[in-house]
């Protein structure tokens, strides 16, 4: 009786510790915003192949171990500064994300940055490897990395503009890396910039009362919601500008003319949804945004299958 009763205890004590240490991996993933790196790798491969890399060939892109190497190391500095940016961001993560804070909480915090120490060593070790240039490039992207998190999140217009150029940065390294400068580059990078910006920004007012609370000055807690909103409106109007200067200017065919053409009305609908602002049409504009900018990985993907391979 005993026996089967030991042998019982036994079996829920592995149940629930393997259940505990899935726990523990899957708040892990979330502290460093796995699925958001995995997203950038993707995003990263294709734009390098397809926008950035002119004359290489599939089989010498394959086998360029410096670029696989700068874009690993640019994935450990992604999860490296999502751990570090969940660190600083705790208290407000309670209380907007309260599921993934209760998730991230079978972890202590000190491994969290334990582990944002040796990804960025890693990243950095890697780095040296390749170049100095390179070394210095990580160098400068991790310490802004921390320094948004510590600081920049928090001040005015500034936080916006930084937390997109973070997420633009690498893609700039690869721009320079390949010295692949063209107004059709260009004009792309201007068209993701204001996407990500308008993106941030209306994340921004579903967390308003939040970021006000815990002393993040952001656009709608500052201008409130009119001016907020004429702010985005502006912008959205401005992208569907750079959108129309790219149709008409560039040259672009393919499934990127039909990505950019498609955009207008993305943003005409943004525009409509702002005019009846509420909570429930920013989530709509947040997820429609965000959509869009995987759709242009896609059509890029393709746009480059149909004419380079």
């Amino acid at each position: 009786m005993n026996s089967e009763k030991e042998t019982f205890q036994s079996k829920n004590y592995i149940s629930k510790s393997l259940s505990y240490r899935f726990s523990q991996f899957v708040g892990f993933l979330l502290g460093a915003r796995f699925f958001v790196a995995a997203l950038l790798t993707f995003a990263l491969y294709v734009s390098t192949f397809f926008l950035f890399n002119q004359d290489e060939s599939f089989k010498s892109f394959v086998f360029d171990f410096k670029v696989h190497g700068i874009i690993f190391c640019t994935v450990l500095t992604i999860l490296a500064g999502g751990i570090i940016n969940q660190f600083y961001d705790l208290e407000k993560d309670s209380v907007v994300k309260p599921f993934r804070t209760r998730v991230q909480s079978f972890i202590k915090q000190k491994y969290f940055l334990y582990a944002y120490l040796g990804l960025s060593a890693i990243s950095l070790g890697v780095a040296w490897m390749i170049s100095h240039n390179v070394f210095i490039f990580f160098v400068v992207y991790q310490f802004f990395m921390w320094f948004y998190s510590h600081k920049l999140s928090r001040v005015l217009i500034v936080n916006n503009l930084t937390f997109v150029s973070l997420t633009l940065y690498p893609f700039f390294g690869m721009m320079v890396y390949y010295e692949t400068f063209s107004k059709k580059v260009f004009l792309m990078a201007v068209f993701l910039f204001l996407i990500l910006l308008c993106i941030d920004i209306v994340k921004d007012t579903l967390t308003r009362s939040v970021d006000k609370t815990f002393g993040y000055t952001t656009i709608p807690n500052y201008f409130k919601g009119r001016n907020t909103k004429i702010i985005l409106i502006s912008l959205l109007i401005v992208t569907m500008t750079v959108s129309m200067k790219i149709i008409t200017k560039t040259g672009v065919v393919g499934f990127m003319a039909y990505y950019f053409a498609g955009g207008l009305f993305v943003m005409i609908f943004c525009v409509f949804l702002l005019l009846k602002a509420s909570r429930r049409n920013n989530f709509l504009i947040l997820s429609v945004l965000r959509l869009w900018v995987f759709v242009g990985i896609i059509a890029m993907l393709l746009n480059g299958i149909e004419h380079k391979l």
